[in-house]
Order: structure tokens, then sequence, then C-alpha cells
């Protein structure tokens, strides 16, 4: 978006130092910062007004600044008390300008796949924009909301929680009229606890969206019907129920694990075939088209949009490898729900040999030995090969590197189905990478 440089210091309560100048977007790193740029320094391990001379002479027009750096003689600036408060601000300021939807995702799996989907179905009627890869905190989503186009009809924002507040706290800047909560799921509980606490904190999307707006709820998902009752907004469920509003029905899997289902639906019934792999995909695509048909795109609109969706990077990237091997990079993260769904849609795909290469699971607290070993318990029911790396805590000796895990499984076969996955903190993709160059392309 575009603003003067005096209003936007106006409503941030800052003080102007230097030219009035047009401001086109916002970036906090000056190295991704495009030219005509404001450029805003946040103080973390490293203190972002160090690097406000390279942002201007990557092209920054402006720049904020807390005061207690000289940025003198350096170009337009715009003092403020606190840059991080004042990103924030900037956020909200863009948001009031945004006639249409904002659309706020959040739950415990498959918040960028829904984030997604949803964007590439409204975009199919209406100018839409998206967060960036996984910007879905304080710092991503006010830059969302003022990197949109001014013309923007609707902006989906994924959101992130690591405590009790987060979301409420993005929701105060993004102002969603319409929400989506994916599922609740073992995701974070380091920090939640329980489920019932996931499902609380997720449940601060509903709460802040308007009486005439929208939540859109799993209707699979057993913590659904409290979250529904934490809301004023119009609530459609989606599922594989009798009873959701949005529904898949006769859902089949082809050998890539890639889903087709009968839709139903308040706006009509369709047939629809996905790109992305897996059935756990099948909820994303319903909760993205549920939004999307309320919104104001048609059926027929909405079903050829999600079929041309593909898999974000790093998340069920299935890649034919030499020899007849295939590769299914979904390193993104992990958590037991995300787990499960992955391990099932390779057991679905046809293969001689099915192997899970599996890092880590993270941020599981207390419950984490257990959560492990049920992971390994559902492997070996599938009939997987599960190779626990850099980990015993999937109760089997794991294998470090690339040579041991080749060794572990008697080397890499034509027929093979290779999952890696682990927890962001574990790196997988870059095992999926040495598996991939040590394999060859087909």
């Amino acid at each position: 978006m575009k603003f003067s440089a005096t209003t936007l210091a106006a409503s941030l309560g800052g003080r102007l130092v230097g030219a009035e100048v047009e401001i086109d977007g916002v970036a906090t790193n000056s190295q991704e910062l495009q030219p005509g740029q404001l450029f805003v320094p946040l103080r973390d391990k490293r203190d972002g007004h160090d690097f406000i001379g390279p942002a201007v002479d990557a092209g920054a027009v402006a720049y904020l600044t807390d005061g207690a750096t000289d940025t003198k003689g350096r170009g337009t600036a715009i003092v403020v008390t606190d840059t991080a408060l004042a990103l924030s601000e900037i956020g909200r300021t863009a948001r009031k300008r945004i006639a249409g939807h904002v659309v706020g995702v959040t739950g415990s799996v498959g918040k960028t796949t829904v984030k997604d989907l949803t964007s590439a179905v409204f975009a199919s009627t209406f100018r839409t924009q998206a967060s960036h890869l996984s910007f879905n905190n304080e710092i991503g989503l006010p830059l969302t909301l003022a990197n949109a186009d001014d013309d923007v009809d609707v902006v989906v924002a994924e959101l992130g929680a690591r405590g009790f507040g987060h979301i409420a706290d993005l929701c105060r800047i993004a102002k969603p009229t319409i929400g989506i909560i994916t599922r609740i799921g073992m995701a974070h509980t380091e920090f939640f606890g329980t489920l019932d606490q996931v499902a609380s904190a997720k449940a601060e999307l509903f709460e802040s969206l308007p009486s005439t707006g929208l939540a859109v709820v799993n209707g699979d998902d057993p913590m659904s019907e409290r979250m529904s009752a934490r809301t004023t907004a119009e609530m459609l469920s989606f599922g594989t129920g009798v009873n959701s509003d949005v529904a898949a029905h006769d859902v089949r899997l082809n050998e890539h694990a890639q889903a087709a289902f009968s839709l139903s639906s308040p706006w009509g019934s369709a047939e629809v075939q996905l790109a992305v792999h897996g059935v756990h995909q099948v909820p994303n695509a319903l909760a993205a088209l549920t939004a999307a048909l309320w919104g104001g795109v048609s059926i027929g609109d909405a079903v050829q949009a999600i079929s041309q969706v593909q898999d974000p990077p790093w998340r069920m990237n299935v890649t034919a490898l030499g020899s007849g091997i295939v590769l299914v990079n979904d390193s993104y993260n992990a958590n037991p729900t995300s787990m499960e769904a992955a391990l099932h849609a390779l057991g679905a795909m046809t293969a001689d040999r099915r192997i899970a290469v599996l890092g880590a699971m993270t941020e599981l607290g207390p419950t984490s030995p257990e959560l492990h070993h049920s992971i390994a318990s559902l492997a070996e029911s599938l009939g997987i090969v599960l190779i626990p790396y850099d980990t015993p805590l999937y109760g089997e000796a794991p294998v470090w590197g690339l040579d041991e895990l080749t060794e572990r499984v008697g080397g890499f076969q034509p027929g093979d189905a290779i999952l890696v996955k682990g927890s962001r903190a574990t790196s997988m993709e870059s095992v999926a990478e040495m598996i991939e160059q040590r394999v060859g392309s087909a």
C-alpha cells in the first residue's frame, strides 16, 4: 500500500524528519527490501537500526527509528517510541483501507495450506493477496497487510500462536471478517498444556469476528462445538460427516495419494479433484471452499481454482527420483496430527516399499515419548519402515547421516516411496535434499 510519510507519521504518533516522500510497502529485512518501501528496524538478537544505511542504499525512501541510534543525514525518518509497536500500528492503518474481507486462518495443522487454498479460490473472482510463506506473527501479519495492493478485495492471513492472547492480539490488527480454524491437535502443547487449552487459544479468532462475519469450523473435530459457542458470527461447518454444511462424500485417492471427492454445499454440488497430496487435504480444501463460496465465489470457479493448487514448499512435495523411487518431502514441520496424516498418505501410495525417515516432534512437553511411540506403532500397522533420524524418541536406534540411513534401508531401491518429516527445529529438509542428490532425478 502507498502512504505519504506525513500521514503515516501522524497515524503512528511519530515525528517526521526529512523530506515528504511517498511510501510503497514496508520491509523489516534490508536484504529483502524493495525500492520505495519503508524500512522498519526491529531490536532483537540484532539491532535493525544497524541496517538503516544498507536499507537506504537498497532503495528505502524512509525508515522508522526509535531515536536511540544516530541516523542523521540518512534521508527521511519517522521517529517513534517503539518500532515494533509502530509496525503493528502500520498493520492496523493498512487494514482500515481494505474494504473487502480479511480471512484469518489458524489451527494446529494445515494453516499454510488452507491459507494458500483459500487465497487461490478467492483469486478466481476477487483481487486477492495472502501472507507470504508462513508470515503468521506480530511481524509477518502487519507486513502482509501493509504490502497488499491498494485495490485489493480480499486478504488471507495466517495466524499463529505460542501462548494465550497471541491470536487475540493479531486479530486486533487484522480485524478478520472470516475466520477458519482448521483442526485442533497436539501441537505446541508444551506451551498450552492440553487440547482444551489449545482450542481455547485458537478460538480467540472466532471471538474477534463481527456478527456479520463467518466462522468456519471443522465439523469432524470434537473441539468444534465448544469453539463455535464463542462467536456471534454466522457459523458454517465443513467435513465428511452427514451434518457438515459443506461436505465431501465418496473420497478416493489415486496412486499418488491425490484425493477426489463429491462436494455438497448450500451453493450446489460438484466433483472435485485435488492436486495436493494426502487424504488430509480434503478437509483443508473444504475449509477454503466454505469461506470462498460464502464470500461470493461461484461453485464452478471455486472447484476449478482449487484443483490447480500445488503443495507449498516442503509440504507433501512428491518428486519422482531415478530408478522409480518416489520422495515425499513433508519436512516443513511436524506434530502428532500432521505426522499421522503424512503416514496415512504414504501408506496410500502405490509402492513396493514405504519408508518414513522421521525427525523428532518438538514442543510436545512431558507427553513427548508417548506420542512418538504412538507414531511408531502407527507406522508399523501401516507396513511402513520407520527410520528415526537423529532422535531416539521413536523407540528405535536412530541413524545419523545419509550413509547410515542408506545402510539401514539396505540401499534405496526401485519402487521405494520415502517420506521425510520432522519438526522445523530438526531441519529435515536437508535430509530430503541429500536423498535426492544421492538417488538423482528421474
